[in-house]
């Protein structure tokens, strides 16, 4: 027998495309010579729009979960991060409801986890929606504890009300999803849905979403994840470099936003990175022949990154040899033809996935011949 959450989601997922369109279209009168009233009204209706598309997003993922299609997809983001867009996200919502948010990381502010970090972060957001929606609740508290031990990083997740929802000396999870209480408004309709992802969320990562009752009033809901750090990618032993030294990458880009995430992603590999705005800056950069591998944007001022490459290839020594990998919207069969053609050895599409990019990285230093560069992943 169907439970009242696959109920509502089955409901809910057939209104999905409906309500895309919807949206759709009033942004297209948003867009229109609106008078002021009308305006407002168009904005009170987006608003509106928006949080029932929430609700309706969030019971087709709930579908997906349910019939074993929730695929999961890892990337390597920093815990501490997590927590600051929780608290971000929430504070105004607190304050509206006059609840007090304390949000907390308890771990090395620099750990990193190999994560789906949209899908985690939807769990933690529905255990803090569930909590502020609790009657009679005056605190909420959401924290993320980290800890390494020898098979990973064990994070642990914990978020406490103190209101009066669950009266039970023994609450559990399945009493919040199928209390006919829980689906008498909008809003426990979205909390019940985001709740019943959120366990099917944590369990596909390995872990068991658990409800405990406080001494006081309120309960706390916790889980455990014990979650692999980003692979780092070391120099070639064979190498003419030091042994054990990182693999040393130069990222060409016109965008700051996409330098920085490069970065961020490199780092995270524990690769060390330069960064230059265009094709000229990468050709001086890489005259002096120090980097392992070349990230190179396609389409940029003053000298495009085909052009670039060419150039490079033109110098002597380790510098005209360095893997260069394409960093690109328009990665098509015949784009990667040509990318190949003008000395680059592989192609990574925009917008830029963790694992992808690891991927490149380590054929460019795996495969680069007679390279001095050459490096490979420990």
């Amino acid at each position: 027998m169907a439970s009242l959450s696959q109920i509502i989601a089955r409901v809910c997922e057939g209104l999905l495309e409906p309500m895309r369109e919807a949206s759709e279209a009033l942004d297209s009168l948003r867009k229109a010579d609106l008078d002021s009233e009308a305006m407002k009204q168009c904005d009170r209706a987006a608003r509106a729009g928006a949080r029932v598309l929430s609700l309706l997003e969030t019971a087709s993922e709930l579908r997906r979960a349910e019939t074993g299609e929730l695929v999961l997809d890892p990337q390597p983001r920093r815990l501490r991060e997590l927590m600051d867009e929780v608290e971000a996200r929430w504070r105004r919502t607190a304050q509206e409801a006059g609840v007090k948010l304390m949000v907390s990381y308890d771990g090395d502010p620099e750990c990193a986890v190999m994560v789906d970090w949209p899908r985690l972060a939807l769990a933690i957001d529905a255990l803090v929606a569930r909590a502020l929606a609790t009657p009679g609740n005056a605190v909420v508290e959401a924290s993320l504890a980290t800890r390494l031990t020898e098979t990973g990083v064990v994070v642990g997740c914990r978020v406490r009300d103190d209101g009066g929802l669950v009266e039970e000396s023994d609450p559990d999870i399945d009493q919040l999803l199928n209390s006919p209480a829980s689906c008498d408004s909008a809003e426990g309709i979205g909390v019940t849905l985001g709740l019943a992802l959120a366990r099917h969320v944590i369990a596909a990562m390995g872990g068991q979403l658990e409800m405990q009752p406080n001494v006081g009033p309120g309960a706390t809901l916790t889980f455990e994840l014990t979650l692999s750090p980003p692979r780092p990618i070391h120099q070639n032993p064979d190498a003419r470099a030091p042994a054990g030294r990182t693999a040393h990458i130069l990222v060409v880009d016109d965008n700051a936003t996409n330098r920085m995430v490069v970065e961020a992603l490199c780092e995270m590999f524990e690769c060390s990175t330069e960064s230059v705005a265009d094709g000229v800056e990468a050709l001086e950069a890489a005259r002096v022949g120090r980097f392992d591998v070349i990230l190179m944007d396609i389409k940029m001022p003053r000298m495009d990154g085909l052009t670039a490459t060419s150039e490079i290839r033109k110098l002597p020594g380790a510098a005209g040899r360095a893997p260069i990998v394409a960093l690109t919207a328009n990665a098509g069969p015949d784009e990667k033809r040509t990318y190949l053609a003008a000395g680059m050895c592989g192609v990574v599409e925009k917008p830029i996935k963790a694992e992808r990019l690891l991927e490149a990285l380590e054929d460019a230093l795996n495969e680069a011949p007679n390279s001095e560069n050459k490096a490979a992943v420990a």
